[in-house]
């Protein structure tokens, strides 16, 4: 124990009335090192001024900056087993789960919403990374199922955001059971004949690139974004070669043919409400004459 720094700095600040100041007050741009103030990155929707680096959203407020006027239906988390294996590894699964409840204010890591996008309706699903990096376990799996479930019911499409390191390796098999469930969804959705889009974040790895990420019927990428199943280093130390610069990246995977656009993230809005008219065959003229109804018929209506 350090008794200058835990006892009498602490009894010196409080004497004279100094605030400890947070360290995330500034965020350097990974590109360029540029140190960019909080406030003027949240309000640029976490891409740096400057070099146009998307860093990762928080999942509520990409809800909130989603939907029109920030409004919009937050999905029940449903109910899980915890911690199925009682499983540890360096600590308990327990704890892992309580500490990233309490550093993101989420029961897990996938947060969905139902809302009008552009005059749109639809169900947005969105991994939250800093939850045990976006890990796809049954809390997650179930979550995922259940937003397709009330996307079919309503008759409207579904747009996920990636953004996740995998399988939770705690839950074992049980997190690998949630790949062909969410897949059975996904062709739910389709046989419904309702539109499914996935916008591939940074990063979207594992198994949930081995699933859902890549079932879509129009693949969008945030630019700069890693996307792929093993990671590079994996890669070249099986394969003996080295990779090209920009492998894995939303660019690379858009001139070879695995991703449809590259969107920025000022853009996204604007591009999915008018990708989903044109598959659900509606003139804008039509969806503007719905949204009136559709906002005044919407369920108990959440603030991300």
């Amino acid at each position: 124990m350090n008794w200058i720094t835990n006892y009498v700095r602490p009894k010196i600040n409080s004497m004279l009335g100094r605030r400890e100041v947070p360290e995330n007050l500034w965020i350097k741009c990974p590109e360029t090192g540029e140190m960019v103030f909080h406030r003027d990155l949240e309000e640029n929707k976490w891409v740096i001024p400057q070099s146009g680096h998307h860093m990762k959203m928080p999942a509520k407020a990409r809800l909130k900056d989603l939907f029109d006027g920030g409004i919009y239906e937050a999905l029940p988390q449903p109910k899980v087993a915890q911690d199925p294996l009682k499983f540890r590894d360096s600590k308990k699964y327990v704890d892992r789960l309580r500490d990233s409840r309490a550093k993101t204010e989420l029961e897990d890591t996938i947060v969905t919403g139902l809302g009008l996008v552009q005059g749109v309706k639809l169900v947005a699903v969105v991994h939250e990374f800093n939850f045990i990096g976006g890990s796809l376990g049954l809390a997650a799996g179930e979550a995922i199922v259940k937003a397709f479930e009330r996307a079919i019911a309503e008759k409207c499409p579904l747009v996920i955001f990636p953004a996740s390191g995998g399988a939770r390796m705690q839950e074992g098999i049980l997190s690998l059971m949630q790949l062909p469930r969410t897949t059975v969804a996904v062709n739910m959705l389709k046989e419904a004949g309702l539109p499914y889009i996935v916008v591939l974040t940074n990063p979207t790895t594992g198994g949930v690139t081995a699933s859902y990420a890549m079932l879509g019927d129009i693949h969008m990428a945030e630019p700069g974004a890693e996307i792929g199943f093993a990671g590079k280093r994996v890669i070249e130390q099986t394969l003996r070669e080295k990779l090209p610069d920009g492998f894995q990246t939303s660019e690379y995977l858009l001139e070879h043919g695995m991703v449809d656009m590259v969107v920025k993230r000022h853009d996204l809005p604007e591009t999915l409400a008018r990708v989903l008219k044109i598959l659900m065959k509606k003139p804008a003229e039509a969806v503007k004459r719905e949204e009136a109804a559709q906002v005044s018929a919407m369920p108990v209506a959440a603030r991300a």
